[in-house]
């Protein structure tokens, strides 16, 4: 029993008694009606549309999970100066955390001959719509999650621009974002291995 509890009833008074019984039901009640899980452990709650709505927030390839909103190049370059050039640098260079700017890729995608060569946005990155997944969920690095639908969409402009993909007037929402091919694109295959070990 609580200690709070043991020290009402040994008070001796019948209202530190009636006390003591109201706050034992009381609790038992608050218990009850939070509906505990299924077996095996028995604890906890099913999670309700709304609970699964705020982390169901990943984007695909093909744009599905794209939110509503719109953000321009230049918005994205005000965002990029206060939120992000201390860690990837004033022009996406890099700084303390990894470059985001680099067109060069090689004579043949040689990223697995030559180690010198910077993996980043505009010569890696098969899919414009991973930028905005990534971003959106876990940047700034020391404020994650932070970031409104609009605010990621032109941020996502801005490094798209800053690697030469789109032109300075370009506008990223969930229709122009998925469309948006990647140099990288088609250097990437599917893995269809249907299990076992599978050379290609």
């Amino acid at each position: 029993m609580p200690r709070f509890l043991t020290r009402v009833l040994h008070e001796g008074s019948s209202r530190g008694f009636v006390t003591a019984v109201l706050l034992l039901f009381g609790c038992s009640a608050v218990a009850l009606a939070q509906k505990p899980a299924a077996a095996p452990l028995g604890i906890g709650r099913a999670a309700t549309p709304a609970d699964i709505a705020k982390i169901d927030i990943d984007v695909r390839p093909d744009g599905q999970g794209l939110p509503e909103g719109q953000g321009t190049v230049a918005e994205g370059a005000a965002i990029y100066a206060a939120k992000c050039a201390s860690c990837h640098g004033k022009n996406g260079e890099g700084a303390s955390f990894d470059r985001l700017v680099a067109t060069d890729s090689g004579k043949n995608f040689d990223f697995a001959t030559n180690p010198k060569l910077p993996r980043a946005v505009g010569n890696y990155w098969p899919y414009a719509t991973t930028l905005y997944d990534y971003t959106y969920r876990a940047m700034p690095f020391m404020q994650p999650g932070t970031l409104s639908a609009n605010d990621t969409y032109a941020l996502v402009a801005y490094i798209l621009h800053l690697n030469k993909i789109v032109p300075e007037n370009a506008v990223m929402d969930r229709s122009t974002l998925p469309a948006v091919k990647m140099p990288a694109r088609d250097r990437f295959v599917m893995d269809n291995r249907k299990g076992g070990k599978v050379v290609k």
